[in-house]
């Protein structure tokens, strides 16, 4: 059917979401797998944010950043995994259009806001190795509060628009979504409407909030890189290498497939490697973040120690 002829009318009141497997022997075995991962996700960085607010060590705008990347990964898996664990057992795996737009909305602020957040990380941690004696001038709380609201309001904007311009597109008769969640790609193989213009302003989209920021977080290490070797010492090589490896490994993992997946043509792209990308940013990423944060971090393990009322030396 060619979608320039369709009516540029929506006629579906809800979607079918196919989700992960159509195989029913799967559906016990990933509901406990999901489920698992929901619950360290939220019991790991939720964990992270009580640390760093109990733990007055820990109040740096490092750790004021990480509350905020924590947070955000909260929110946007609680858009996805609620209903994902719901549908494993529904017979009939149905959101309303309402809903699916509201998940789309949600789903695309919170995500959105993590790539500014994580700029905004490798700024921070540029500054403190480039300029070390002047890093509480620079970065004091009035200019961290400002770059984390701007990266929250940034995400609901660009959200915005990216939701405004996929639900434009007309959904007339194919209500059945294969995938586990309302997301953009997803839905452009849905719609019976030219999604050239779409697609346009999804690409344009990319370019703000993701290549910028991978841009930019690559120009700061680099010059992290550059500073850190001029350091003379090798254990504050060590010392600084350290800092910054936790963070570049979760944006190499985050921004990895979040641009493979946004940044592939519709036309090139199928169902099942959507669902595959998607699964390893809204599942695995987050559940990572909390363990490399902690493992990796010397400061996280000692406030640890201190909640849980152990000797530091220990």
């Amino acid at each position: 059917i060619n979608k320039m002829e369709s009516p540029n009318l929506t006629s579906v009141t809800e979607f079918i979401l196919l989700g992960l497997s159509s195989r029913p022997e799967l559906q016990v075995h990933l509901f406990l797998l999901f489920l698992m991962i929901y619950l360290m996700i939220l019991l790991g960085n939720l964990l992270i944010v009580l640390l760093i607010l109990r733990d007055s060590r820990l109040h740096t705008p490092m750790y004021f950043f990480l509350i905020n990347l924590s947070v955000l990964e909260v929110c946007y898996t609680s858009c996805v995994f609620p209903q994902m664990l719901v549908h494993f057992f529904a017979e009939r795996k149905s959101i309303s259009y309402s809903c699916c737009v509201i998940q789309v909305y949600t789903f695309l602020s919170f995500g959105i806001a993590e790539c500014y957040i994580l700029s905004v990380m490798a700024y921070d941690r540029y500054v403190a190795i480039r300029d070390p004696l002047r890093y509480t001038v620079i970065m004091n709380w009035g200019v961290c509060g400002r770059l984390a609201a701007a990266s929250w309001l940034g995400g609901f904007m660009a959200s915005t628009v990216a939701t405004v311009t996929t639900f434009q597109l007309s959904f007339c008769w194919d209500n059945v979504i294969n995938h586990f969640l309302c997301e953009m790609p997803a839905l452009l193989h849905l719609s019976c409407s030219d999604t050239n213009h779409a697609e346009l302003i999804m690409q344009v989209l990319c370019i703000f909030t993701l290549l910028s920021p991978v841009t930019f977080i690559i120009l700061s290490y680099t010059q992290i890189i550059i500073a850190v070797l001029r350091i003379r010492s090798a254990q504050g090589r060590r010392k600084a290498f350290s800092t910054c490896s936790s963070h570049l490994l979760i944006v190499t993992l985050f921004f990895g497939t979040v641009i493979s997946l946004y940044m592939n043509p519709h036309s090139l792209s199928t169902p099942e490697y959507n669902k595959i990308v998607s699964v390893f940013y809204i599942a695995f990423t987050p559940t990572l973040n909390p363990l490399i944060y902690s493992l990796r971090n010397k400061d996280v393990k000692m406030a640890l120690r201190r909640l849980l009322g152990k000797p530091e030396d220990a």
